[in-house]
């Protein structure tokens, strides 16, 4: 059982009848650990804290719930049951936020199960979705079979949305030619598709249980869906990530729909987020077909005053900011422990677009005296230098030679403190992420390490996403040091090499000088490195990477590994079906341009700017 978000050993709950329908604390190992997001449940949340414990009879279960600021009573309902975890958000931070409070408190667990509050759950129906997962490892998702409050199975999968779909579903609606072909709806209305398990596009969000493996994999939910499409989202990297969606129709729950209230705003909310979701995966071409066929919806429905206001919502991009939205609390990471953990060093060549971005979460641990902060701009020729320090608690140092090498080597001179983290410009990444990597360098057993992260594609165009999915799958990749943008080293591990060498790819060089037992991955809140936006950008980076590769093989054969074969292999074991083959072959597609064009141009230091744009 992994140890999961926080690293740490954990007790295990016992799984037997010892339980007696108790629910089991923080920290300790449970099969399932359910997440709950309340706003206004008072009339619920207490027959579902039942309904868990009857469940938790059999298996051991955490409940986590979280409230988003419930005008009535919930929390009180829930602050009763002293075996539930409650977590008071401070804000409506929509569902998807709701879900990534509780996410870290769910660990260490096998599946993570997210609920609503208006549910009721049969006593066997996590234990049934827990055997599929048990049963398939293939699956990183289980769905249950959902009954609306008279008894009736509830429609609730879904096909991916498409233009076909929703010019299909436009026209006919919920109710005319229901038995039309899939291609023509995004709603799988067919009522053969309810009586046997067969995987899925995605479900309604109301119930899902994922593998523990994948909830960490995956990361937080997309927060720029405060209601609605949100779930469509996650299913969708499931997908991407190999895995898929399975319907268990013996696992059973009931759903009193319409929990989460309904008002013109929530209409025309959930109109939109549907072409907030098509735009991160399609271009502006077939975005804006797709939100006119959602416009058609309400067209064809004007003579209800509801359709006309959510029609001129969508008619106008600048109403889209006046929708429901989060609201949050000022939240300020708080530190403890001792002092002068380490330094982080921030090589920057024009980053005026993404340095103040960069530094500012970094800062209050700068200023307290937890970390250095050292940007050494080289060679800028706009305001970057100024920029950062505005950020209080960083030193700054400016180079008059643009040279990413120097720029670490004179941040080493700067520096005083050991370990040190080296930061890419553009990294977006947590000071309790810097200080994990810090502390995990500090206890000596390993010379090298780097924090978790993720690639940040939205705004990407397809070729982009299908190459980062992946890329994201290869498993020779997971424990690598490069290509992350940020990595670390304690004061033994940086004497294996002294100066660092004037090559491009330094993030290759460190990784090269430890063997795998000298440098870890540490479990962290994943940092993110914003990918290019167009096929043009990416080929811009790999020809970099490309060069760096031959620079470092010409510098140290012996430990520098040819990546070609062993990259082409490594894309042929991820493959798994129709569409994992698609996106290795636009991989290998694109790593055989990136060459090609490397070879073509011998270009000094390129990089994508698109990846540093406002997106």
């Amino acid at each position: 059982m992994s140890a999961g978000y926080g690293g740490c050993e954990s007790e295990t709950a016992p799984q037997n009848d010892d339980l007696s329908g108790a629910l089991a604390p923080a920290d300790v190992a449970v099969r399932v650990a359910v997440v709950v997001v309340t706003y206004n449940s008072s009339s619920d949340i207490d027959s579902l804290i039942g309904d868990l414990r009857r469940a938790a009879i059999g298996i051991a279960i955490r409940m986590i719930v979280v409230d988003n600021e419930s005008g009535d009573d919930t929390v009180d309902r829930v602050r009763a049951h002293e075996d539930v975890i409650l977590v008071e958000s401070g804000g409506n931070l929509g569902y998807a936020g709701g879900i990534n409070v509780a996410l870290p408190l769910t660990d260490p667990c096998d599946a993570v199960l997210i609920l609503n509050p208006d549910l009721r759950v049969e006593s066997d129906a996590v234990t049934r979705m827990l055997a599929v997962l048990d049963g398939e490892p293939g699956v990183g998702a289980v769905v249950p079979r959902i009954l609306d409050s008279d008894g009736r199975t509830y429609p609730s999968l879904r096909f991916e949305p498409s233009l076909s779909r929703m010019l299909g579903d436009a026209v006919c609606g919920r109710t005319l030619w229901r038995g039309r072909p899939g291609v023509l709806s995004e709603f799988d209305y067919r009522e053969a598709s309810y009586r046997y398990a067969h995987d899925v596009d995605w479900a309604t969000g109301a119930a899902v249980l994922i593998r523990a493996e994948v909830a960490r994999e995956l990361g937080e939910w997309n927060e720029q869906f405060f209601l609605y499409s949100e779930e469509t989202e996650y299913f969708r990297r499931i997908r991407d990530s190999g895995r898929t969606v399975r319907f268990a129709p013996d696992a059973v729950v009931r759903h009193r729909l319409g929990g989460s209230g309904s008002s013109p705003a929530l209409a025309a909310l959930l109109a939109v987020n549907r072409v907030r979701y098509v735009q991160l995966h399609h271009g502006r071409l077939y975005t804006e077909l797709f939100r006119a066929c959602v416009a058609l919806t309400e067209v064809l429905r004007s003579y209800d005053p509801a359709h006309r206001r959510t029609l001129a919502v969508l008619a106008s991009r600048a109403r889209w900011r006046r929708l429901p939205a989060a609201t949050k609390p000022e939240v300020t990471e708080s530190f403890s422990g001792e002092l002068d953990r380490g330094a982080v060093i921030v090589p920057a060549y024009n980053e005026a677009a993404v340095i103040e971005r960069t530094l500012a979460p970094l800062s209050r641990a700068a200023v307290d005296g937890f970390i250095e902060l050292v940007v050494v701009c080289n060679g800028c020729t706009d305001d970057t230098a100024e920029r950062a320090r505005r950020i209080p608690g960083v030193m700054v140092c400016e180079l008059e030679i643009g040279s990413k090498t120097l720029a670490l080597n004179t941040g080493d001179e700067v520096a005083t403190l050991w370990p040190r983290l080296y930061l890419d410009a553009d990294i977006e990444i947590t000071a309790t992420t810097v200080l994990a990597v810090l502390d995990r360098l500090a206890r000596g057993d390993v010379l090298a390490a780097r924090p978790r992260f993720r690639y940040g594609t939205d705004g990407a165009g397809p070729l982009v996403r299908s190459y980062y999915r992946a890329r994201t799958r290869m498993a020779a990749h997971q424990g690598a040091l490069w290509w992350a943008g940020v990595y670390g080293l304690n004061a033994a591990g940086h004497r294996r090499f002294g100066r660092f060498p004037d090559v491009t790819g330094d993030d290759m060089f460190v990784d090269t000088q430890f063997a795998a037992e000298e440098k870890t991955v540490v479990d962290t809140v994943p940092s993110v490195w914003r990918t290019p936006t167009d096929a043009r950008g990416l080929l811009t980076v790999l020809g970099r990477h490309h060069r760096g590769n031959a620079e470092l093989v010409a510098l140290d054969s012996e430990r520098t590994p040819r990546t070609g074969a062993t990259t082409a292999r490594a894309i042929l074991r991820t493959v798994r079906g129709p569409r994992t083959a698609v996106d290795g072959a636009v991989y290998l597609g694109m790593a055989l341009a990136a060459r090609w064009r490397a070879g073509r141009h011998r270009a000094g230091w390129e990089r994508d700017d698109s990846s540093r744009s406002g997106r």
